[in-house]
């Protein structure tokens, strides 16, 4: 069986369990052929956890939950020394993060020094602990999940580290005919009917996916018009009043790179080795969402990153 066949069998699977989150799913699957992590927001109840959480036992390595609250210490996620009586010296504890997933529950819960030991981790790929540095898995990938900022008790992620995110993605309520299933679905797991299994995706194979991904042709056109929409985040004033009015801080270079690899990936899932402007476009919402800080007055006129980003797409011409 190819490579993309098991990805296929694997989004089905996927797609089988969490109903009506079609474009979420496959967004797990993009960050996980793309190295990245992944971000996702939505009210309480949407399987957020549980997306995250059955994707982790698809895949090969080890998976930890942590449920991130206003008293967590940065040793709790990333291990501590531990003195040893019987030997006199200290040892190292490795903490939850020395796994290859990592499901960050309700980040935006955390305090900043935790969250400043998370980004460290999701940019090194290293914690340091005591002066000493330890690397993290070879596969490492955090799925951070957050309840809206409005809510009671939460605080929004510092720039830099929703920067590292590769992508942010938001989900929305389901609609009524995915609910009936979503009511059967939960109904036959509470009777034991439900029996469907997964063999997990070895790390030979995502590896090896992974080096099929960056293959996918990707026109010099194309690249050049990432390129303007990325730059058309920091200076929108040459593309039009409106959008100037609208933005603060543009997206930075990691944003480039992420919807080139990313629409390369989109389209391999899809079974085509070439990428499309419908691929950039399926992908750019979800990368440049966290990057692109709005202004006072967008805030103001209700303008979202969202309705910014549909602007931007207007005003930047296809090749």
């Amino acid at each position: 069986m190819s490579n993309l066949e098991e990805f296929g069998k694997l989004q089905d699977f996927l797609n089988s369990k969490i109903i009506g989150q079609e474009k979420f799913t496959k967004s797990l699957l993009i960050s996980l052929l793309a190295d990245g992590h992944l971000l996702v927001e939505g009210a309480p109840g949407l399987a957020k956890t549980k997306a995250v959480t059955i994707l982790s036992k698809c895949v090969e390595g080890k998976s930890n939950r942590v449920q991130f609250t206003p008293d967590l210490l940065p040793s709790d996620i990333t291990g501590n020394d531990i003195y040893r009586v019987e030997t006199g010296k200290f040892e190292f504890q490795e903490g939850p993060l020395f796994n290859s997933f990592i499901l960050a529950d309700e980040i935006n819960r955390a305090p900043a020094k935790v969250q400043s030991a998370l980004l460290e981790a999701m940019a090194e790929r290293q914690i340091t602990v005591g002066g000493k540095s330890y690397k993290l898995p070879e596969i490492f990938m955090v799925m951070a999940t957050q309840n809206p900022i409005e809510q009671e008790g939460t605080y929004p992620l510092p720039e830099a580290q929703l920067d590292r995110f590769l992508m942010y993605v938001r989900i929305n309520q389901p609609g009524f005919n995915d609910e009936i299933k979503i009511l059967n679905i939960v109904n036959s797991e509470v009777k034991g009917e439900d029996k469907d299994k997964f063999k997990e995706l070895s790390k030979k194979t995502i590896f090896a996916a992974r080096k099929e991904c960056l293959g996918v042709h990707l026109s010099k056109e194309l690249q050049e018009y990432i390129v303007r929409l990325v730059i058309a985040t920091r200076k929108p004033e040459k593309y039009s009043e409106e959008l100037a009015k609208y933005v603060l801080f543009g997206a930075s270079p990691r944003a480039t790179i992420a919807i080139d690899r990313c629409s390369r990936i989109n389209a391999w899932l899809d079974g085509r080795d070439y990428v499309t402007p419908k691929d950039v476009h399926d992908v750019v919402y979800d990368i440049l969402r966290h990057r692109v800080i709005l202004s006072f007055e967008a805030e103001a006129n209700d303008i979202t990153s969202d309705d910014f980003i549909d602007e931007l797409i207007k005003n930047v011409a296809l090749p």
